[in-house]
């Protein structure tokens, strides 16, 4: 499988564990307890996967970054936490990061 493909998946399956970390109440409730440690255990193991091709350095920045972006993206979104100017300049310096690190993977090959 493309190895950006794992690490895209690895990214998704991690903003999802994150985001059920709000609603498990502190690992107080089952359902969305299981959604983090789930969510975790799979993007872990996708983004082990695709460190067998991608160096180390550009795969953890690119599924920490996008991760990050997302997470608060889902925040802002999904529940209503505030979004202001430095919050959102925040996030475009994290993209403009992720594709960065993108572009160095891609011309290392």
């Amino acid at each position: 499988m493309n190895p950006f493909v794992l690490l895209a998946t690895a990214i998704i399956c991690e903003v999802l564990g994150s985001s059920m970390l709000k609603v498990s109440n502190g690992f107080k409730k089952l359902l969305p307890s299981l959604g983090v440690v789930v969510g975790m255990g799979a993007a872990f193991y996708c983004l082990s996967l695709s460190l067998r091709t991608i160096p180390l350095g550009t795969a953890y920045a690119i599924w920490s970054g996008a991760g990050t972006a997302l997470t608060a993206l889902i925040g802002v979104i999904v529940y209503k936490e505030s979004f202001n100017l430095k919050k959102g300049l925040g996030l475009v310096l994290i993209i403009g990061g992720v594709i960065i690190m993108r572009l160095a993977a891609s011309g290392s090959h």
